[in-house]
């Protein structure tokens, strides 16, 4: 017997037939890995202007531009955060909304302008200003690009996809600091360089970066849903076009899903969902405490351990070195045991680590040894909650529960440069500085061990 149309069951089936098709017809695109290449690009100029500014501290402050003081210094770099945070927060909703692509040409666009005009501040202020709305772009490109590429990856290779997205970033800071030691003094063709780098590439992403298929499959599903009138059908076919998309249901092994969760109608604190957020909000307060206040003050602190500034400019650069090796040796473990077990050891491993650079070595091999061991886990275990978050919630709300995660984690990279930066003014940050990144990588394993197994929407 045919259905009639009019029955709101077959209403129903057609909408889930609808959103499947959607989410089908924007799979294809998938065997193009220009979508993920151009992601990796915006996300090593991310990388890039996020750590030249740590980069060129020591020499801000031995030339004293603009009056450059270890506390100006501090309060810039503090500021800088901020706006890195408060781009992150808002960019989650505006990404479920409008689109992952639009958000992130709308970041390209903000970050590239403000960069470009920092070496012509005029004062401390405006230097703090400029950098502080380029914060905001740089803070909201990253959870959309990463939220882009877990959709783009489909299922089962979700961790693998958002850290070797997460080696541009590492790939930039490399660049970042490498430059840095090239240009010396002339410090403000960094910012012009990386500024005008995204002007290029904007024309690029316009013509060439599709729009997410599970961001297309889930506005299809709310269109068909609509359409239909009726709750009934809303939640199928969202169901039906993130399964098809590889949303939730894709969730890496070690990290299941339970299916009634799938749909996302609960929000980010419904059932299991609650301790989930709470959980990866804060792994990603200290993961982004670390990454930041190492990124930022590192060279300070090993000049103050008594390494000379060269040294410890190319510790930076070892540092994010060890960052690439290890977000890709990351991502393929926990795309095959789990992300969650992953990011507790990776947490573990970073905290070890870091209490060890306490003890000065004056073998340089085992100093930079030590301290590329160190990049790889630190950087790793933040990126791997990010995989987690990508991994666990629907598409729906996938984009603002990166976005939050990624926020709140910005908190931490407000907090580590300001302590850090503080300890650095008071001439006690070696070795403190590190006792201090071995206890919040502690608290980062805590935090991910009171996640639970199982997600029950």
């Amino acid at each position: 017997m045919t259905p009639d149309a009019s029955h709101p069951a077959a209403t129903a089936t057609d909408s889930t037939a609808t959103a499947s098709s959607a989410a089908t017809a924007a799979v294809p695109g998938r065997a193009s890995r220009r979508p993920a290449i151009l992601c990796w690009i915006v996300v090593m100029l991310e990388g890039f202007e996020l750590v030249v500014l740590g980069a060129v501290i020591p020499t801000l402050l031995s030339t004293g531009h603009l009056g450059f003081t270890a506390e100006a210094a501090t309060a810039v770099a503090t500021l800088s955060l901020v706006g890195v945070g408060l781009g992150a927060a808002g960019v989650g909703f505006l990404a479920d909304r409008v689109g992952r692509r639009a958000a992130i040409l709308a970041c390209v666009v903000v970050f590239s302008i403000f960069t470009v005009l920092v070496p012509f501040a005029p004062s401390v202020l405006w230097f703090a200003v400029f950098r502080l709305i380029a914060g905001m772009g740089l803070g909201a490109v990253l959870p959309t690009a990463l939220t882009y590429v877990g959709e783009y990856s489909g299922a089962g290779s979700t961790a693998r996809a958002t850290t070797l997205t997460m080696t541009g970033y590492h790939t930039g800071a490399v660049l970042a600091a490498l430059l840095a030691v090239l240009a010396g003094a002339d410090w403000q063709l960094l910012f012009l360089g990386g500024g005008i780098a995204g002007f290029l590439l904007l024309p690029v992403l316009w013509l060439r970066l599709p729009e997410s298929p599970a961001f297309l499959a889930a506005r299809s599903a709310r269109t068909a849903g609509h359409g239909a009138g009726g709750s009934a059908a809303g939640p199928s076919a969202g169901t039906a076009a993130a399964a098809a998309a590889g949303g939730p249901a894709s969730a890496s092994a070690g990290d299941p899903a339970d299916p009634a969760s799938a749909t996302g109608r609960g929000g980010l604190f419904s059932g299991g969902f609650a301790r989930v957020t709470i959980g990866v909000w804060v792994a990603s307060f200290m993961g982004l405490l670390l990454v930041y206040g190492l990124n930022t003050w590192l060279p300070s602190i090993m000049e103050e351990a008594g390494y000379r500034l060269s040294d410890s400019l190319v510790m930076l650069l070892v540092l994010n070195l060890g960052a690439v090796v290890g977000l890709v040796v990351a991502g393929r473990t926990a795309d095959r045991y789990g992300t969650r077990p992953m990011v507790l050891l990776w947490f573990g491993a970073a905290a070890v680590l870091l209490a060890l650079l306490s003890v000065r070595m004056e073998n340089p091999v085992v100093l930079h040894l030590a301290v590329f061991a160190t990049g790889a886990f630190v950087f790793s275990a933040q990126v791997l909650v990010y995989a987690y978050v990508s991994s666990v919630y629907p598409a729906e709300v996938r984009g603002t529960a990166l976005g939050l995660a990624a926020g709140v984690g910005r908190l931490g990279a407000i907090v580590g440069p300001f302590l850090t930066g503080a300890l650095v003014a008071a001439g006690i940050a070696y070795p403190w500085g590190f006792h201090l990144f071995a206890v919040v990588a502690v608290l980062g394993v805590i935090a991910m061990a009171l996640v639970p197994r199982t997600v029950r929407g």
